[in-house]
């Protein structure tokens, strides 16, 4: 957007993933208006994904929390009230709780997207003024394993590497993480390290087939939960070979002749034959290891959502440790956060075990250092609850006021049942949250609106250690606050219940105030970050910790000396055997799915569900089955099905998916009940958890998938008030076995229904959804057949659709979408309209629209098939199509259809 007089720019952080972009705000000092990337941050150089680079399109005002809301009793509706009165109700409510139930009866459920100041006044409020230790985040979901895993082996919660360390690295691989759609910005580096240095080898090890594997050289596609028995196998052949660092182990390590005596036992065919890969795959990936002059090695959810999570990070970090490969250029393990701050929740100690300065609750001179330094007499010692035994907690009676922040249980959290009934009958919840559309927000009776991205200031931590400055540019739409102002404001409150007459723990002005109490806290630890401060940030820009005071830069690297902060000085091999997960494949759930990310969608999509460009991609949630287990259960590509596990059923299509083997599907995990029908993909997924860490099991589950019979179904889309219509449509569709509901389009947003049930539903119901399209009144063409329950309604207005229905049957909804997104209404829309026939005017009219490849530049898959088969290559598409020249992201997708050209030019 080119800029004016009035523009000005603003330079900032993106909110969604670890990668922790900078961004360049352009804006009026009122609106946003345009975002790019950051040439001067070191985390991107300039460079931003599909859903960084759409951050000004995102945030609708109409999904925003305004004004707080409170409701006075269950059942009763909220209703608008003051900030005075819904901070002095919750004070009241809280210390009443307290009063006759204890500390522990409360509880704080707050989110890795906080900024570290807000982090740090909840965690303050929790431990210091209430007492309980019942504060955790949800971070738990994501980080928890890996923080065990470094804990564990290496002393402290401390990622050694540098993202540079990526594009220095001989041999990198990449485990449990689609790093092309998860963290684009770090994989765009990586493929123009790959091209520079051919050499490289890639080792991507998922049980899935993603854009990421079009990198590599080796892909081992292992059942799922076996990563802990590959990567023993691995260590075993290194032993056997003699590729072990033994001066290193001996010098800076301990246990190894204990993990040496367990690895002993897996053999590279037992392996190989658990793991479901080929034995020359196994020995080819531990000679890519042991002969790499520097290994590297990256992993997300694949390893960390799982009840061994903590056991597969020690089992990875375990092959560094032996190799010596660690605290060199390119070398070492390193995790990639999932989210934007979620280092930061850790390093203010805002887990339930954690303390402040990577302290852990559970120590007491950790206890007493923080005390001292708050001026309390002492911190709880009695253990807190983590996010699974939290939301149990709450279902059980014993948690009877929550407070939750910025981030939305009722989609992520699995077993979505039970997270429901406990938010249903938890006495009071406290939600405070920038949209009220999550799915939490149903449950609040104190709805606060929180200030957003772009609206307030702080600072987060990204993957590699570095701390940013989070600016503000625009104010926060009318009376929305930033969290760390809410907090404070309602523990201020708080205080004259629990400490009358005391000093304020709480007196912070400013998020700046926070931040410089805080950061003595982290002096003289391995984290210590006590001498950056915003002015040092402003003018040095980003850095990376330890920074400790009078340093003057940060640290890119831990661990050069070979000294860990550990008692001894020396890291730790950890020998834990192989487990299987929870649940393994049997007759009545012979399927193994795993959810994961999509390429252009975030978590459970508050922010990105209100752009409807980012749907183009993918428009719906959809189940993603080998082509023989559609064989197998007689299913076709498109076709309605329920999905069952032992926790509950989901509603939705299935399509055929070579990325996935046999006896394995895949499942978004971005929709909740909001966007699908059902409690979204979460009602299938099981909270069993490391015994460890507490992260639970997210990615594996045992299923069961079978044809259902829905045969009158509903096709509607709808230009214009997208947030006003989805909130008031999607109550209308709870009585139909299945729902969908989405955005489409580009320039003109429209929302987006499918919708399904065994018969038609009554009329009534069916003219309250033609009045919310806009289809009861004005320029609308319409046909109805009430003999076979079908109808079609298009509205036209200068010339082209504006809204449309089809109802019983919905053959033609992809001519009519088509039709839409040209702007066309011509002779053959009006004639089809006033016929009985349902399929659309010829042949070619039936083939469906494909799919947005290019979000950047609104480039289609057909375009790009098109071009492939006048002969144009990468260059030449991005030459005279502009796909791929601005975030990438759609580079593997193209090479793809590049490398199927034969079949293209021949289709």
């Amino acid at each position: 957007m080119p800029l004016n007089a009035a523009t000005q720019v603003t330079a900032s952080t993106c909110c969604y993933c670890g990668v922790g972009c900078g961004v360049l705000i352009e804006h009026d000092d009122t609106r946003v208006l345009g975002v790019t990337g950051d040439p001067a941050h070191p985390a991107n150089f300039g460079k931003l994904c599909s859903k960084g680079s759409t951050l000004h399109l995102t945030g609708d005002l109409a999904a925003r929390g305004l004004y707080p809301e409170l409701r006075l009793g269950k059942g009763l509706a909220r209703s608008r009230t003051d900030w005075d009165s819904a901070l002095g109700h919750a004070a009241h409510v809280f210390a009443e709780t307290i009063s006759e139930h204890g500390p522990d009866s409360v509880a704080f459920y707050i989110s890795g997207q906080l900024l570290t100041e807000d982090y740090y006044a909840f965690n303050k409020l929790a431990r210091a003024l209430v007492g309980t230790n019942n504060i955790d985040s949800n971070s738990r979901l994501c980080m928890s394993s890996a923080v065990v895993g470094y804990k564990r082996s290496l002393g402290a919660d401390a990622p050694p590497c540098s993202y540079e360390d990526i594009e220095q690295s001989d041999c990198l691989l990449i485990a449990g993480s689609n790093m092309a759609y998860a963290h684009p910005v770090l994989f765009r580096r990586l493929e123009e390290a790959k091209a520079r240095r051919p050499d490289m080898k890639i080792i991507v090890v998922d049980p899935r087939r993603t854009d990421t594997c079009d990198l590599a050289d080796l892909h081992l596609a292992i059942q799922p939960g076996t990563d802990v028995a590959l990567f023993h196998g691995i260590l075993h052949i290194l032993m056997w070979e003699g590729w072990i660092d033994r001066r290193f182990i001996d010098a800076h390590t301990q246990g190894f002749d204990e993990l040496k005596s367990l690895v002993r036992d897996y053999s590279p065919a037992m392996v190989a034959e658990l793991c479901g890969i080929s034995l020359d795959d196994l020995q080819t990936c531990a000679r890519m290891i042991g002969s790499a002059p520097s290994f590297l090695s990256l992993w997300c959810m694949g390893l960390n959502q799982s009840s061994a999570g903590s056991a597969k990070n020690s089992a990875l970090i375990n092959l560094h440790l032996a190799t010596g490969q660690i605290g060199r250029p390119g070398a070492g393990p390193f995790s990639l956060t999932g989210q934007p701050n979620a280092m930061g929740g850790r390093e203010t100690g805002s887990l339930s075990n954690l303390l402040p300065g990577h302290r852990d609750a559970a120590n007491p001179q950790h206890r007493a250092e923080v005390a001292g330094y708050w001026g309390i007499d002492a911190l709880p010692d009695a253990p807190g609850l983590t996010a699974i035994e939290l939301f149990e907690a709450v279902r059980a009676g014993k948690i009877k006021a929550l407070w939750i922040a910025c981030t939305n249980p009722a989609q992520s959290l699995p077993d979505q049942q039970k997270i429901h009934e406990a938010l249903a009958t938890c006495p009071f919840v406290v939600v405070q949250e920038a949209f009220f559309t999550t799915e939490t927000c149903r449950y609040a009776d104190l709805l606060l609106p929180a200030a957003s991205w772009g609206e307030k200031e702080g600072s987060v931590t990204n993957s590699e250690r570095r701390i940013s400055h989070v600016r503000r540019a625009v104010p926060a739409p009318a009376e929305a606050r930033p969290d760390w102002a809410i907090t404070c404001d309602f523990a201020r409150r708080l205080e004259q219940y629990l400490r009358p007459g005391l000093p304020s723990l709480f007196a912070f002005d400013s998020p700046q105030a926070l931040f410089e109490e805080y950061k003595q806290l982290t002096a003289q630890r391995d984290l210590d970050l006590s001498g950056i401060s915003y002015a040092i940030l402003d003018d040095q820009g980003p850095q990376q910790w330890p920074f400790p005071a009078g340093a003057h830069s940060g640290t890119p690297r831990l661990y050069g000396n070979g000294v860990f902060p550990t008692e001894n000085g020396r890291a730790r091999f950890v020998a834990d055997a192989y487990r299987p997960p929870k649940e393994t494949r049997e007759a009545r759930f012979p399927l193994t799915l795993n959810t994961g990310r999509l390429r252009d969608q975030w978590h459970g999509m508050s922010r990105t569900g209100t752009a409807a460009r980012l749907f183009g991609h993918v428009e719906e949630a959809v189940l993603g089955l080998h082509p023989e287990e559609l064989r197998r259960r007689h299913l076709r590509d498109g076709q309605l099905v329920r999905v069952r596990s032992r926790r509950g059923s989901l509603v939705l299509p299935v399509q055929k998916d070579e990325n996935v083997r046999p006896g394995q599907a895949f499942l978004p995990m971005h929709w909740g009940d909001r966007f699908l029908k059902g409690l979204g993909s979460n009602v299938l997924t099981l909270p069993a958890f490391d015994p460890l860490s507490k992260q639970p099991e997210l990615k594996h589950a045992g299923i069961e998938v079978e044809k259902v019979e829905l045969p009158w179904q509903l096709f509607a889309l709808v230009e214009g008030d997208v947030q006003a219509r989805f909130e008031a449509l999607r109550p209308l569709f709870e009585g139909f076995a299945y729902a969908s509901l989405g955005l489409a389009g580009r320039e003109r947003p429209a929302l987006l229904i499918r919708a399904a049930c065994r018969e038609a539903p009554s009329g009534e119901l069916l003219a309250r959804i033609d009045h919310l399209l806009g289809l009861d009144q004005g320029p609308v063409l319409a046909y109805d057949d009430p003999r076979r329950a079908v109808g079609k309604r298009v509205r036209i207005e200068d010339g082209r659709i504006v809204s449309l229905r089809l109802a019983g049957e919905t053959a033609a909804r992809d001519w009519l979408k088509s039709l839409w997104l040209d702007g066309q209404a011509d002779a053959d829309l009006r004639r089809w309209l006033l016929a009985p026939i349902s399929t659309p005017p010829g042949a070619a009219a039936a083939k469906k629209a494909g799919k947005v490849l290019c979000n950047c530049m609104n480039v289609s898959e057909d375009a790009v098939c098109a071009g492939i088969n006048r002969g144009l290559d990468l260059g030449g598409l991005k030459q005279e199509l502009g796909c791929g020249t601005q975030c990438g992201s759609c580079v593997p997708e193209i090479k793809r259809r590049l490398a199927q050209q034969p079949q293209l030019a021949s289709a």
